[in-house]
């Protein structure tokens, strides 16, 4: 995995209804090319080749709870993507935090939606369609020189 680009190796979501948590994501997830990759007692691993994202009870025991500012952001290969993704989550019991569609604010390529999962955990499905600004730097430093 040397030529994988992630800084990345993996996220992990803690759920209070394990069972029902998993039944959501392996709904949701495959409209993004993702499946089940590896389970152990208590958590699932969902990725595309790789175990990327686990869903989990927490280990310590103690009740899942969500992040202030936090979320959770999946790469979508179209825009019809983003929006299976988001409507397979409402069907799944999700709650909508924002409609798919353009966010000027993030750049003219984006295209995404917003969930709030059954945990209320915040996960987005993100398509980033360069050919509408060929010139668009999706990641810019400020700092490069």
């Amino acid at each position: 995995m040397a030529d994988n680009p992630s800084i990345l190796s993996h996220i992990s979501l803690g759920t209070n209804d394990f069972e029902r948590a998993v039944a959501f994501y392996e709904r949701v997830l495959p409209t993004l090319g993702c499946k089940r990759i590896m389970a152990h007692p208590g958590a699932v691993a969902f990725g595309r080749e790789y175990p990327e994202f686990w869903i989990q009870a927490p280990i310590d025991g103690r009740p899942a709870t969500t992040g202030n500012g936090t979320h959770v952001g999946f790469f979508a290969p179209s825009r019809d993507a983003v929006l299976a993704f988001y409507e397979a989550a409402l069907d799944a019991g999700g709650t909508s935090d924002g409609e798919p569609g353009p966010r000027v604010e993030y750049g003219e390529p984006y295209y995404g939606c917003f969930i709030r999962d059954l945990d209320g955990h915040k996960i987005e499905a993100t398509f980033w369609d360069l050919a509408l600004d060929p010139g668009y730097e999706i990641f810019v430093d400020p700092g490069a020189h």
